[in-house]
């Protein structure tokens, strides 16, 4: 059986932009890969327009996963972080005792963060530049690969289309390869 495929997503942001720029990659990932109703909204960071879903139960998981990976790096210059998005599917399990369903992963979303702190307003202005493209970067490869024959094929059989999203899905925040718990 083929790998899952994982899409890593690479951005350096300070810290006054950290929360914005990984909220908005969070709802753009899951505005893609979302399958149920969801009702859209669009929302600008850095001067680029991001596309979101309006649930406060996602609102929730983001700012919860985002602030626990906030908290972590706070206070260290160049700390290093990850925001996970684990899309998955219950699948029929047969044991020797009976049967059950296991969880098999069938896309994974890898965001590396990194908090730079810019010594000067030039270098702030040539950071948010650089957040800025790296943003519409990513936004289009969320669009190519959630697009592409690849992406699509990785997509499972829906089966049942209720509320939000047809399949398992959780984020997870990691420092140093290692789940924060969050709050």
């Amino acid at each position: 059986m083929e790998a899952h495929p994982v899409i890593p997503i690479d951005i350096t942001v300070d810290r006054q932009s950290v929360k914005d720029a990984l909220r908005a990659l969070l709802h753009a990932i899951l505005f893609h890969r979302l399958f149920g109703s969801i009702k859209p909204f669009y929302f600008d960071v850095l001067d680029v327009t991001i596309p979101g879903i309006e649930d406060s139960e996602v609102d929730r998981l983001i700012d919860n996963r985002v602030g626990a990976l906030y908290r972590a790096m706070d206070g260290y210059t160049n700390k290093r972080g990850q925001l996970v998005v684990i899309l998955s599917e219950k699948r029929a399990k047969k044991t020797w005792f009976g049967s059950g369903e296991e969880e098999y992963t069938w896309e994974q979303w890898v965001i590396n963060v990194e908090i730079r702190q810019p010594k000067n307003d030039d270098e702030r202005q040539t950071l948010h530049r650089a957040v800025s493209d790296t943003l519409a970067r990513a936004v289009r490869t969320i669009l190519d690969h959630t697009s592409s024959e690849k992406g699509r094929a990785a997509v499972p059989p829906i089966r049942q289309n209720e509320g939000l999203s047809p399949f398992p899905y959780r984020i997870v925040a990691k420092i140093g390869g290692l789940e924060l718990q969050s709050s």
